[in-house]
């Protein structure tokens, strides 16, 4: 049986920490930041649309990494930080493809737009689903960790694709706020609420990880003991 790895004191922290964090996000979106000039109000929204975004592409790059490392190492963690860290990716981009239409449909009149950012966004979650289905298949338990794996490497390519969309190609998504040609393209009182939603939401994955990690390594162990009976 795997050694028990909980640590319920940095679960306590983590969760307070995260619980205060996302407080603090949400006060400093909701209240503090100015209203945009030519957007309004419904311009919050970007708070909490672009941390998810970056969230959600931060999980695949795990997926990436961790499914790099199972395959040299065929150490089951590596299947298990990846599978989990492409659920909780799935998570932040379903709130990214929600959040981003009620933010558009005042700006553009429309729910959706096949716009190169969108389109890229939405087959990188659909690519991201088919993994974890993929992995939570029936089958030889090793036979289907490395297939997962493989996918999800293969899977990544689209994650820098939707990053660079907006600077590869003319699209009615707005232009970059971090990284683009004007550098933090925010005005001062934005910048502490998106630092902050970013902060909290990196603390948010944290915490589903930690929580769904050792779920995972319980079930493994429940397995383990079913097959030694």
């Amino acid at each position: 049986m795997a050694k028990n790895r909980e640590n319920p004191g940095l679960d306590r922290l983590l969760a307070w920490l995260t619980f205060f964090s996302l407080l603090a996000a949400l006060y400093l979106a909701l209240v503090y930041a100015p209203t945009e000039k030519t957007m309004g109000d419904v311009q919050r929204i970007f708070y909490f649309h672009v941390a998810s975004a970056w969230i959600g592409m931060f999980a695949f790059l795990v997926v990436f990494v961790a499914s790099i490392a199972y395959l040299a190492s065929k150490d089951t963690k590596w299947d298990i930080y990846a599978y989990t860290s492409a659920e909780i990716g799935v998570i932040f981009t379903t709130v990214v493809l929600v959040t981003g239409p009620i933010w558009a449909y005042p700006i553009w009149h429309t729910w959706w737009s096949w716009d190169p950012r969108l389109t890229t966004t939405l087959i990188m979650w659909f690519l991201y689903l088919a993994y974890g289905k993929i992995r939570s298949s029936l089958g030889e338990e090793e036979k289907r960790a490395r297939l997962a794996a493989v996918f999800g490497i293969i899977s990544f390519v689209d994650v820098p694709i939707v990053f660079m969309s907006i600077r590869w190609w003319k699209t009615l998504h707005p232009a970059p706020v971090v990284g683009g040609s004007q550098g933090l393209a925010l005005a001062g009182g934005m910048i502490p609420a998106f630092f902050v939603s970013l902060f909290a939401f990196t603390l948010l994955y944290l915490f589903f990880m930690r929580r769904s990690v050792r779920i995972e390594r319980m079930r493994a162990e429940v397995r383990a003991i079913k097959e030694n009976l």
